[in-house]
């Protein structure tokens, strides 16, 4: 039943720790490296959470979402670039709407 929603988090979470190891290489910055991993591994924690306890992880899960769309979707909008700016806003909406239909189904 959460199995789709369980991947996505996965793989949301592996991508935000390699964007954030591809900004800390191509630009030397410390704080996407630290962003990056924190959150990605924020929604690895909230993937493998899921279904023993659906609660907390889907909680992790949109609240990471949120606060990385928050951060990502204004940057698109201003700067119009798809990488990272455009990617992580998506996959941070993705998140949202991932967590918020499993939320339903629980």
């Amino acid at each position: 039943m959460f199995l789709p929603t369980k991947i996505y988090f996965i793989v949301f979470g592996l991508l935000t720790i390699a964007g954030g190891l591809m900004g800390y290489v191509k630009a030397g910055s410390t704080a996407s490296l630290i962003a990056g991993s924190i959150s990605g591994v924020l929604l690895l924690v909230a993937a493998f959470l899921l279904p023993a306890h659906v609660v907390v992880g889907l909680t992790i899960a949109i609240i990471v979402s949120l606060l990385l769309a928050g951060r990502f979707l204004p940057a698109f909008f201003k700067t119009g670039k798809l990488m990272p700016n455009g990617l992580m806003a998506l996959l941070s909406i993705l998140g949202i709407i991932f967590a918020i239909a499993a939320w339903m189904r629980k």
